[in-house]
């Protein structure tokens, strides 16, 4: 990835290729089968209380743009404050600090079940709470990144993080279908009382954790320009820079689905709450197999975070011209597939470049492009839904998403030394489309520079 063509274009320069994982080598350790499990549950309170979340705020606004800054106000904590986080995340340690998020988040869950099952509940307490939940998210999530690594060390990391986005993904199967359930039959109420009391299964996984099992993890010390550090570290990784600029813009305008799922099933489809939460939940069921899949790679490559970045908003530009409701449904899977592929890739990537006493601040980063775009994303494509309608906002999300994975697709290849070129009159293991390099006119050898160069772009 370097911009010199040699050995450090890999996306990991100094880890050797790793033998072969089963899907799901990460849970024969106690620890994280301990985190895993109790993840599953607040992963599904938290997939339920987001689908009430995002129909409350319709229900009582009939905005999509009401919607979207509901989105955006959560993540703008990340935005603001997110590089905070990461240092946090270097410098104390990491089970004692989720165990003080985790119990923050319950109670703020609990907090809008209370005003919403009194009736009092209006569309400024659920701003509030949504904008103190990102400020908690700010400190929890690269704290809660950056602790697998601890649970499980370096050998199984890349199987871990995938485990972690299935068990996400998992959740979001049944989450949404139960909220739009009891959306229905009760109301939004009940979907966050149950969000709040599912932050105390992760709270018994911190507390059983056997610590003399966590694998040891240099923290940072004390000190002034730690924000500075991490930028600077950062910037003198190009392996590191272009995963998180393309993670920049497929994070801000390509995932904004609470505001076009919900504007497709109120709008276009014409349907409830029980409607929003299947789409949700068909999405949900590509992003699993998408995640089941990545724990089985022993590698990431650029060059399969690029493709599945420019296949996931192509895909996202056809679902908003379908015709019809099964058709649109249909398409969610396979946007569910690539985003997750896209979504894993990256992260393992940027993880597995870094060093241990500098990942907090990097995944703080990565996270705050990744989700701190909402704030400006969110408004700008709940705007553009509710004036041009959900088809058109669709549609622009996922030109965006194609556009930005083609143009560092682009970026990559010309660091790399490489050029594009289409096998018409391919042999039988030659793909269809590879880059070589740019003074290459036929095959290059299998041992030469060139294909590894190509591999990682």
């Amino acid at each position: 990835m370097s911009s010199a063509a040699g050995p450090h274009t890999a996306t990991e320069p100094d880890r050797p290729a790793e033998t072969r994982t089963s899907t799901f080598s990460a849970l024969k350790i106690r620890n994280y089968r301990l985190f895993a499990t109790g993840a599953v549950i607040s992963n599904t309170g938290t997939w339920m209380s987001r689908i009430a979340q995002d129909w409350l705020v319709l229900s009582i606004t009939g905005s999509s743009f009401a919607v979207g800054i509901t989105t955006a106000l959560q993540f703008l904590p990340m935005l603001l404050f997110g590089l905070y986080g990461g240092v946090i995340a270097d410098r104390y340690p990491k089970r004692k600090i989720l165990l003080c998020t985790q119990l923050a988040l319950g109670l703020l869950g609990l907090m809008l079940a209370t005003l919403t099952l009194s009736g009092v509940v209006q569309v400024w307490h659920v701003y509030t709470i949504a904008f103190l939940l990102g400020v908690v998210t700010v400190v929890d999530n690269p704290t809660r990144q950056t602790f697998v690594a601890e649970m499980v060390g370096p050998s199984v990391l890349r199987n871990a993080v995938s485990l972690n986005a299935a068990n996400f993904q998992a959740a979001r199967l049944v989450g949404p279908a139960v909220a739009g359930v009891l959306i229905t039959a009760v109301g939004s109420g009940w979907a966050f009382l149950v969000n709040g009391l599912s932050f105390f299964a992760p709270l018994l996984g911190l507390l059983l954790m056997r610590t003399s099992e966590l694998h040891k993890i240099e923290r940072a010390p004390r000190g002034k320009g730690q924000l500075r550090e991490g930028l600077r570290y950062v910037a003198g990784k190009p392996e590191l820079i272009w995963p998180i600029v393309l993670v920049g813009f497929i994070g801000t305008f390509g995932f904004n689905f609470p505001i076009w799922l919900s504007a497709f099933a109120n709008k276009v489809f014409d349907s409830g709450a029980g409607t929003y939460g299947l789409l949700n939940t068909l999405m949900a069921a590509g992003s699993l197999i998408g995640a089941l899949l990545a724990a089985r790679r022993t590698r990431t490559r650029l060059r399969m975070l690029v493709a599945a970045a420019l296949l996931f908003g192509l895909l996202e530009s056809v679902a908003s011209l379908a015709p019809t409701f099964w058709v649109f449904a249909a398409l969610l899977v396979p946007i569910g597939v690539f985003g997750l592929t896209f979504n894993t890739t990256a992260n393992a990537t940027v993880q597995l470049a870094t060093d241990p006493v500098m990942r907090g601040r990097v995944m703080s980063l990565f996270m705050m492009v990744f989700v701190g775009g909402t704030p400006v994303g969110g408004p700008v494509m709940g705007w553009v839904t509710d004036t041009y309608g959900a088809r058109i906002g669709f549609l622009s999300g996922g030109l965006v998403s194609a556009g930005a994975a083609a143009a560092v697709g682009l970026v990559l290849a010309r660091a790399g030394g490489l050029r594009l070129r289409v096998n018409l009159r391919r042999a039988k293991d030659q793909p269809l489309i590879s880059f070589v390099p740019r003074d290459a006119d036929g095959a290059a050898p299998a041992d030469a520079e060139a294909p590894r160069l190509s591999s990682a772009a």
